[in-house]
């Protein structure tokens, strides 16, 4: 796995500069998901990060796991649960290839983590293993990054984030033959008197809708429902039609 797989800086800092998305997904999982939270028991946040969706859950009453390649992504979101108070078992692990102790029935995906897979290929193999966990008639609720967000928001500028002891540079592009997004990241830390400078390189894979729907009809889905992020995105000027996808897929 490349130095960025898992994040280094990006886990540490995750939780002060990566905000900004929260309300708009709560929007979105009270749309798609409102009927369907009241009848979920068990569920699965895969690729958690540090907890904040897991753990939202978990308050409801919902027997919640927490799956991420991070080490620091895990440690953060026990210490998150420990504080909170809520239980939360936090599993360090591959979103292709993991394991949970019993059947769910919710899996999550959210804020594009799908996308962060190292080829398209693997696409099958997160939904393959979504599908060997999640008990029948459950449901598998994630978003994904399209090839127009990359075109035109990770390669339309630089965004910059600045917090007491740290800022981020953040500019990308997307490689039409690869059909990859990346963003290369400059992190700027103080340590003492001086600033130390870190980089670190982000890469997400695009597929067209064909391409997910296909893959997961393979894996034993037989109900597979999108829903445009602008529903849900309203008063960020950045996100246009096409740009972000959240599907609903039912395991038959």
């Amino acid at each position: 796995m490349p130095e960025n797989r898992p994040y280094k800086w990006l886990a540490l800092y995750y939780d002060r500069i990566i905000t900004f998305h929260l309300p708009f997904f709560e929007a979105a999982r009270q749309k798609v998901l409102g009927a369907i939270l009241p009848r979920v028991e068990r569920g699965c946040d895969l690729a958690c990060g540090t907890g904040t969706t897991a753990l939202l859950l978990a308050r409801r009453g919902i027997k919640m796991y927490g799956v991420d390649l991070s080490a620091t992504m895990c440690r953060l979101a026990r210490e998150k649960a420990r504080k909170q108070r809520l239980p939360l078992r936090v599993i360090h692990g591959d979103m292709r290839d993991f394991r949970l102790p019993e059947p769910v029935d919710l899996f999550l995906c959210e804020f594009d983590a799908l996308n962060h897979v190292a080829c398209k290929e693997d696409l099958a193999r997160v939904a393959g293993c979504v599908a060997r966990h999640l008990r029948p008639g459950g449901h598998f609720f994630f978003d994904v990054n399209n090839r127009l967000a990359f075109e035109k928001i990770w390669a339309s500028g630089t965004w910059f984030a600045e917090k007491p002891g740290m800022a981020m540079v953040m500019h990308g592009g997307y490689d039409r033959e690869r059909e990859v997004g990346w963003s290369n990241v400059e992190w700027f830390l103080r340590d003492g008197n001086c600033w130390r400078r870190h980089r670190e390189r982000v890469e997400q894979v695009a597929w067209t809708a064909t391409e997910i729907r296909e893959t997961l009809r393979a894996a034993g889905f037989d109900r597979v429902n999108a829903f445009d992020a602008v529903t849900f995105f309203k008063g960020d000027p950045a996100i246009q039609q096409g740009c972000r996808t959240f599907y609903l897929a039912r395991k038959a």
